[in-house]
């Protein structure tokens, strides 16, 4: 794995609290670990974002979602295998996640990651993993790596090397809360 020395780095300023300047499944994002409020507070303070608006949680498998969300409908797996494009699902019955990441209605914003640096970086951590774009907020999300600020780059602990050169356009997930046994469509 050509990534192997940047998984290693962003695993120590995970566990050590820190943020990371990473490709996800989708536009390059800040994380953090979703479980350390203190940690969720500095992607706030660096985004200069209001902290009543939510981010979005990466885990690498079903099983994941399950340890973090009481009781997830079932069904909502069958329609995430059913579609090509990153798909992140607001849920209710939030367990374990700092409070912070957590909305007001009581729901968080969940993907399970399909790309294998960011599936490895969160299957190795162990814990969700914040994804939020690497952009001020208010500001355009960045479309590869070559378009990030120089404050967004100098304000975390540690920024990817993997991609860095990939200047193929991205764009952020599906975004969808599943009612009823069927998904409603927040953001194509």
């Amino acid at each position: 794995m050509e990534f192997e020395t940047d998984i290693l780095n962003c695993l120590r300023v995970l566990q050590s609290g820190g943020l990371i300047l990473y490709p996800s499944d989708t536009i390059w994002g800040i994380g953090c670990d979703a479980t350390n409020s203190e940690a969720v507070k500095k992607v706030y303070q660096l985004k200069k974002r209001p902290d009543q608006k939510s981010m979005i949680i990466l885990v690498d498998s079903e099983k994941e979602i399950s340890e973090y969300i009481s009781q997830p409908d079932l069904e909502i797996f069958n329609y995430l295998k059913s579609v090509k494009k990153p798909t992140t699902v607001i849920y209710q019955g939030v367990v374990g996640l700092a409070a912070e990441l957590i909305n007001d209605d009581g729901t968080v914003a969940i993907r399970i990651c399909k790309k294998e640096f960011c599936n490895q970086l969160v299957e190795r951590f162990g814990r969700p993993i914040v994804s939020t774009s690497a952009n001020i907020s208010g500001d355009p999300f960045p479309k590869n790596f070559s378009e990030i600020s120089a404050e967004i780059k100098s304000g975390v602990d540690y920024v990817v090397q993997y991609r860095q050169d990939d200047n193929s356009v991205s764009e952020p997930s599906t975004l969808i809360k599943w009612e009823k046994g069927k998904p409603i469509i927040l953001r194509p």
